[in-house]
């Protein structure tokens, strides 16, 4: 994981029959939630945490070595 900004970085490992947007969508929602139990003016500021956008690749045609190197190397930017 790395944390940009306006985005984060993610590298997920799960079964094939999770779907990308089901995980996104676990993922947004539960860390909203978490969020704005811990920061309760969030609540009052923002009608939303998330976008509705995410973009995902599959690893399948390139190493999980590159992908974390990938992530790594974001973190100059």
């Amino acid at each position: 994981m790395e944390i940009m900004p306006d985005h984060i970085h993610l590298f997920v490992k799960t079964v094939p029959t999770n779907s990308p947007h089901f995980i996104v969508q676990q993922l947004k929602g539960h860390t909203s939630r978490v969020l704005r139990e811990e920061f309760p003016f969030l609540k009052s500021r923002l009608p939303s945490l998330w976008t509705r956008s995410y973009y995902v690749e599959s690893v399948g045609h390139i190493s999980e070595e590159t992908i974390r190197k990938y992530i790594e190397d974001q973190k100059g930017k």
